[in-house]
């Protein structure tokens, strides 16, 4: 611990004397043995340049996106410690009701839902009566799913926004899967939830590095939106119900 600490110091209090003291090897070069890297006051696991961005970073596309919701389970609810419980149920819901109001064709998927994993949130199946429901008999990465696979790729949607429960396993694999086959991938990061912090940002980078956007639910409602005039009050409305504090400014437009 002490040593990944000094090694996050700023640049002027970690010097050679410090790397002696915790044997770090200084940095060959061609110019010499003892040239220092760029000195950056960002730690190197999160420094921007570590992701990876995608060839061509964009917009979600309404036209050409389709929203993959997995294992937004009773049980698996109960391992999500990096948001508050009643915060983290609002997102998931948020983010199904902006997908049913821009009309964007949406997969559920549970894992292993007669055991402690539990059935799909009851929630869900309300706000999206139609979407298929895939249930998968013991397949971890749901991309290994033969029906999950078919139902999908029969959308014929070459965007995908993701979320799920846990981030680390159930979001991550899909996605690595999605990219690796030339998909768009946005993972809405504050509807998908996992046991900490830590497994969530390591996730998070992950993903990043191989080419997925992060997101959060209200900015994937903001692009799909585009422009206020295209329909504010029903927009407006779905931001008042998941965003409490929203209805202030809301309020304007009901005088």
């Amino acid at each position: 611990m002490f040593g990944l600490f000094a090694m996050q110091q700023s640049p002027a209090t970690f010097n050679r004397r410090d790397a002696a003291a915790h044997n770090i090897a200084p940095k060959l070069s061609s110019r010499g043995p003892l040239h220092e890297a760029p000195r950056t006051n960002v730690s190197p696991l999160f420094h921007p340049k570590g992701f990876a961005m995608s060839a061509t970073p964009g917009f979600i596309r309404k036209e050409d996106a389709v929203v993959l919701m997995l294992d937004h389970q009773t049980g698996l609810f109960s391992l999500v410690r990096d948001f508050q419980p009643d915060e983290f149920r609002n997102n998931v819901l948020a983010l199904a009701a902006t997908a049913k109001y821009f009309g964007l064709p949406t997969i559920l998927a549970t894992s292993m839902d007669q055991g402690p994993n539990g059935v799909l949130l009851p929630q869900l199946r309300e706000i999206l009566p139609d979407a298929p429901v895939i249930k998968r008999p013991g397949e971890i990465n749901a991309w290994d799913n033969p029906e999950f696979l078919k139902t999908l790729k029969a959308t014929g949607k070459k965007q995908i926004i993701v979320a799920g429960i846990v981030t680390d396993v159930c979001v991550a694999m899909p996605t690595l899967s999605a990219l690796a086959e030339g998909y768009e991938v946005f993972v809405v990061v504050d509807a998908s939830g996992t046991f900490s912090s830590v497994a969530r940002d390591s996730a998070h980078i992950r993903m990043a590095n191989a080419g997925a956007q992060l997101i959060n639910w209200f900015a994937v409602a903001c692009e799909l939106q585009r422009d206020w005039r295209n329909g504010m009050e029903g927009l407006a409305a779905l931001f008042e119900k998941h965003i409490p504090d929203y209805g202030n400014l809301i309020s304007g437009l009901k005088r």
